[in-house]
């Protein structure tokens, strides 16, 4: 998750509020630790950050800082301890050992395959499936990766030690570890399980160690040769996870033709639906989609989720029908709940979001760029547009500034909505100002009657809703806005962010114009938009400086084109709706009289 730089969104100091609520969570979530580890972890009176970023994959991940470094992070509701914190508890988590030449791999990105992992005598740490767990080194209990069992101890026994074992989600040297003040993992021996092999073997020298991990290189690169080490599969699994993550198309290649000499076309079919549906629910299905026609679902979804090549055919797989298969991601892996709605259709009416298998699934770099892409990048040669993440933002003005003196905000600091809320709400009960009568209304005090009232109100208003409160602060506010792109900094600027303008114009006797403006603000290609219009339309396209504007120009497009235009705007480059202007003026359907 971390393995690429990830983007700040915002640091803030925590409250107090929000310290016990940490407390409490942390306790929860790993109950062995005792009051006063929790004390030392979470200090009551040292300075805690907040900092929310998003990962390079768009996840948004919360961080909580202390002295610079990060103690837990929290994605999807979940917290996580970050190396830092498991330096100083080693016992913290469940952790797996594994050789020094695997570690390297983990730091490099990929997940714990099952043969690299070191069996001590006491056997195997019990985890259930998803639970929080950390890997090791064989000849140091310092972890140096946090992540998800992939299997329960049981089914990794009964697995035979092959497979998944450790889904790794943050790593020594990734750069969550470089956020903070970039030290080493403590040197722990562990006198019990130093020198266990897989097979409880002896093994009781750092030479031993390393020769192992030379033995693993061999037999990469001399693949004929026989295979005695089972250490030495797991490096090799790991380098396959590696390959298929760095490698992209060419690594799943290779991964997926050794897997077809030793599976049946009806194992390969398996594995390729669970693939699809698993691609098809990450990538495609929205919770706002719901409830989905399953028949919608594989034609619209699932299809469009098979790598080039590779035709998807249930009829060929051992499920043989599609209700069956659903049928089994329903029972057996818990992902989707299908229910008959009407009689004999079938609808996915709920996905479970936080499953393992669906939240660590990597989309396959094939189908990225596969068949879809012709529809979503009709110019040739086009960069792919991602659009910005625009917010509206609110700047303390001089008038209002006696009103965020207690928070210790200053004329010109600049808040989300949220924040004028809650700090707006804190003001309020500070003060005592709720109406004990009826608690829906605030009573005005001066400080409130000179920063939000009218002169001719001053005599006349004595209370206001709670809505209305919030509604005349923000209203004598500077509004502002963030404009955030993918992997470019965060822009604030003041003001209205300008629409995109779509309008029509009459050119001659009755010729019809359709122009685009503002196409800049966006970051999009005002050349690139009017080729793909006329590809859309098959009419001619003009682009025009629009005067007294700087580094703006006007996309001229033949005919009434707004419906053509909205559609190319909406659906290809995704730009929100309340972010184009002139849309209610597309011809309607109907006879004309």
């Amino acid at each position: 998750m971390f393995s690429k730089p990830f983007r700040v969104k915002s640091n803030t100091v925590i409250k107090g509020s929000d310290r016990r609520k940490l407390k409490a969570d942390i306790s929860a979530s790993f109950p062995s630790l005792s009051a006063e580890e929790l004390s030392e972890l979470v200090p009551n009176k040292e300075e805690l950050n907040v900092v929310k970023v998003y990962a390079h994959k768009g996840d948004a991940v919360t961080l909580y800082v202390l002295h610079k470094n990060p103690l837990f992070f929290e994605v999807e509701k979940r917290l996580y301890p970050t190396v830092y914190v498991l330096w100083r508890y080693p016992a913290f988590l469940p952790t797996f050992k594994t050789w020094s030449p695997v570690l390297q791999k983990l730091i490099g990105g990929a997940d714990l395959m099952l043969p690299g992992v070191v069996v001590p005598s006491s056997g195997l740490p019990h985890v259930k499936r998803g639970d929080c767990c950390a890997v090791a080194s064989v000849n140091n209990i310092a972890p140096v990766a946090v992540g998800t069992a992939a299997l329960s101890s049981a089914d990794m026994y009964s697995s035979g030690m092959k497979g998944r074992g450790v889904c790794v989600i943050h790593t020594y040297m990734d750069n969550l570890w470089a956020s903070g003040d970039k030290s080493g993992p403590p040197s722990l021996p562990d006198t019990e399980s130093k020198g266990q092999g897989q097979n409880g073997e002896e093994c009781t020298s750092e030479d031993e160690e390393e020769e192992e991990g030379e033995k693993c290189v061999e037999e990469e690169e001399n693949p004929g040769e026989s295979v005695t080490d089972q250490i030495c599969s797991g490096t090799e699994e790991l380098n396959l996870a590696e390959q298929e993550e760095e490698k992209g198309e060419k690594g799943n290649e290779e991964e997926e033709e050794n897997d077809d000499d030793q599976r049946t076309p009806q194992e390969i079919m398996d594995a390729l639906l669970v693939q699809c549906f698993l691609h098809a629910l990450k990538s495609k299905v929205k919770k706002s989609d719901l409830p989905l026609l399953t028949s919608s679902f594989l034609r619209n979804h699932m299809f469009a989720c098979c790598p080039k090549g590779k035709p998807l055919d249930i009829k060929k797989s051992s499920y043989k029908k599609l209700s069956k298969f659903l049928q089994a991601m329903q029972q057996q892996h818990k992902l989707v709940r299908v229910k008959e709605l009407t009689k004999g259709v079938e609808s996915i009416v709920e996905v479970d979001w936080k499953n393992p298998e669906l939240r660590f699934f990597r989309v396959p770099v094939e189908t990225d760029d596969g068949e879809a892409a012709p529809a979503q990048h009709e110019v040739e040669g086009e960069t792919p547009y991602h659009p910005p993440e625009i917010t509206i933002l609110y700047s303390v003005s001089a008038r209002l500034e006696p009103l965020f003196l207690d928070v210790n905000k200053r004329k010109g600091t600049i808040l989300q909505p949220a924040e004028v809320r809650e700090f707006i709400t804190e003001y309020v009960k500070k003060n005592e100002l709720v109406d004990e009568i009826n608690q829906n209304y605030v009573t005005i005090n001066p400080t409130l009657c000179d920063c939000l009232l009218e002169k001719s109100e001053y005599h006349e208003v004595e209370s206001l809703k709670w809505d209305d409160l919030f509604s005349r602060t923000m209203g004598r506010m500077q509004e502002c806005y963030e404009v955030v792109f993918p992997g470019q900094r965060a822009i604030v600027k003041k003001g209205h962010i300008e629409p995109i303008d779509i309008s029509v114009a009459s050119r001659g006797s009755n010729k019809k114009v359709t122009l685009i403006k503002n196409l800049e603000v966006y970051q999009l290609d005002p050349a690139a938009v009017a080729t793909a219009l006329q590809r859309r339309v098959q009419a001619s396209s003009v682009l025009q400086p629009i005067p007294g504007a700087k580094d703006k120009v006007l996309v001229q497009i033949q005919g009434n084109q707004i419906h053509k235009v909205g559609s190319l705007l909406l659906d290809h480059y995704q730009i929100p709706r309340k972010f184009i202007q002139g849309l209610d003026k597309a011809v309607k359907g109907g006879k004309k009289k």
